[in-house]
Formats: structure tokens, sequence, C-alpha cells
């Protein structure tokens, strides 16, 4: 029985959760042959209060006036 632990800085509206257990779930159907009713998913929000990253608070990063934030999606 696959297990999939995702931890997210700040958090995400339930329908970008649902798309990402679909894809996910997917994932494990398509590549490991993995029975869909089986895969678990847990999605943790973490506060950007409380996660870091290069020694420095995500919530001071992202913060207005601040430099871009480091885990956005690249502009395409």
């Amino acid at each position: 029985m696959p297990f999939v632990s995702i931890r997210i800085s700040g958090s995400a509206t339930k329908d970008q959760k649902a798309a990402v257990v679909a894809d996910v779930t997917r994932s494990l159907v398509d590549r490991l042959g993995k029975n869909p009713a089986a895969v678990q998913i847990v999605i943790e929000e973490v506060s950007t209060e409380n996660y870091a990253a290069g020694g420095q608070l995500i919530a001071d990063r992202d913060a207005p006036g601040s430099r871009e934030d480091a885990h956005a999606a690249p502009d395409r």
C-alpha cells in the first residue's frame, strides 16, 4: 500500500489539493501498477512562519518589498 506524504509551504485550495491527489495517484497507478484504492496521501500545510530556507523564514522572504518568492512556479 503506497503512502505519500506531501508538505507545502503556505496553503492551497481544496480544488488544488484534490488535483494534486489525483495526479499523484494516477502516477503511482501508471508507473508502479498500484491499485488506486490502496494509495493513501496526506497533505500537510506548513505555515511560512514555521518554514525556512537559506537561513531565512519563508514568511520574511515573501513579504512585500523582499525578493521574489523562491518557491513560486517559474514564469513561462
